[in-house]
């Protein structure tokens, strides 16, 4: 066994292949070195020693010196292995926001023409699914919130949901209990694409959240972590009938 093991299992873990590891702890011991040199000392074949090589050019942190015959290779400097790990986390950080920009699109691809149903789901990951599906609609979402509930209940989730919204120019009506942070996020109301009226915390300070948008009514219980997507044409109608009626009632409050 290697006496190099241990660093090269957080090789592996840093996105290295095993092979990989090994090569590149041979190479930083060999210094430059002929492919031979280097596949004899890493434990594999000659041909084997040239695609890992040229892999780990690619990645960056290993340099070819020379061609043909007299090829040599070398490592970059250590650092070139942070420099990798950190371009690929970039790429990975891209592509799920890619992948979160996605999902209302075939959500909505999955909904149309579904029947009446109701899903549900559990923990915060299930939470943030039902918020992902508010992003599908396509008439604005009326919302009855707890400000204080929700950026407790996913405190790093809300600031950038608020601005994807806001930039799939889906407008909020929302009806909010009257606390300190339901004041700050109403300030913010032009920002991100929402108008807020505020009831007395102290007669209204419920805990779920309601949205009702498309044929849809979507529910999440911060205090049981569940949320809820109801479709149903029906059910919709009366629940933006009771929002509509809400509303003027919560106007009698934010004067």
């Amino acid at each position: 066994m290697s006496q190099y093991t241990n660093l090269e299992t957080i090789l592996e873990k840093l996105g290295l292949s095993d092979k990989e590891a090994k090569v590149y702890v041979s190479l930083l011991e060999l210094g430059n070195a002929k492919v031979a040199d280097i596949s004899k000392k890493a434990g594999i074949n000659r041909t084997t020693g040239y695609d890992i090589l040229n892999s780990l050019a690619n990645k960056g942190i290993v340099n070819a010196l020379g061609k043909g015959s007299r090829q040599e290779f070398m490592a970059e400097a250590p650092i070139s292995i942070a420099n990798y790990v950190k371009r690929q986390q970039n790429i990975l950080e891209e592509n799920l926001n890619k992948a979160q920009d996605l999902v209302p699109r075939l959500l909505a691809i999955q909904s149309k023409g579904s029947k009446p149903s109701v899903k549900f789901y559990e923990g915060e990951d299930g939470l943030m699914k039902v918020y992902e599906d508010t992003l599908t609609s396509d008439d604005g979402i009326l919302g009855f919130a707890n400000v204080d509930e929700m950026h407790d209940g996913m405190p790093n989730y809300f600031p950038k949901y608020y601005k994807r919204r806001a930039a799939k120019k889906i407008w909020a009506h929302a009806i909010v209990p009257d606390t300190e942070l339901g004041k700050l996020r109403k300030k913010e109301d032009s920002n991100e694409l929402r108008e807020t009226l505020l009831v007395p915390n102290e007669m209204f300070n419920f805990t779920p959240e309601i949205n009702i948008y498309n044929n849809k009514i979507m529910i999440a219980s911060w205090k049981e972590k569940l949320g809820i997507i109801i479709e149903s044409k029906e059910i919709a109608d009366a629940f933006k009938k009771i929002h509509a009626l809400s509303w003027l009632g919560a106007k009698q409050f934010d004067k």
